[in-house]
């Protein structure tokens, strides 16, 4: 299935813009893909106020969220990948949603088409304390 974070942020946004108040956005500022002023990151994270009054040429597409704003009386071009919004919330009283950490999309396997996959049961001969946990792996049944 598709990543559930674009609906969730666009709800969420509509939601607090049309209750008369201020979203805010805050960000992985070290996703891949992220475009914002590193002189206002902390900790890895940037929050951006995404209000309709605080940015122009706002788009929220199901990859990008991109606006213009002004950091220091200069406009700046933001850009934020979708997978790297950590949470959306009214500024006024703190309601929204944090989202789980995203994966760089970039980085997933391909997903795999034609026959059915299932996880393998494939047990081996040595201990699994002694041996590091690893991805479970996939077979294909025919």
């Amino acid at each position: 299935m598709k990543s559930n974070r674009y609906y969730l942020l666009k709800a969420f946004y509509e939601w607090i813009v049309d209750s008369d108040c201020t979203p805010y956005i805050a960000v992985d500022a070290h996703f891949p893909g992220v475009e914002v002023p590193q002189d206002f990151v902390n900790d890895g994270q940037i929050v951006l106020n995404v209000a309709p009054r605080a940015v122009s040429d706002f788009f929220l597409t199901e990859q990008l969220v991109t606006f213009t704003t002004r950091f220091g009386g200069i406009p700046i071009d933001i850009v934020v990948p979708v997978g790297s919004v950590m949470g959306v919330y009214a500024h006024e009283n703190g309601q929204g949603m944090m989202f789980d950490p995203e994966e760089d999309p970039q980085n997933d396997p391909p997903p795999i088409k034609g026959p059915t996959v299932v996880p393998s049961n494939k047990k081996t001969s040595q201990s699994s304390k002694s041996k590091p946990k690893t991805k479970p792996s996939l077979r294909v049944v025919k």
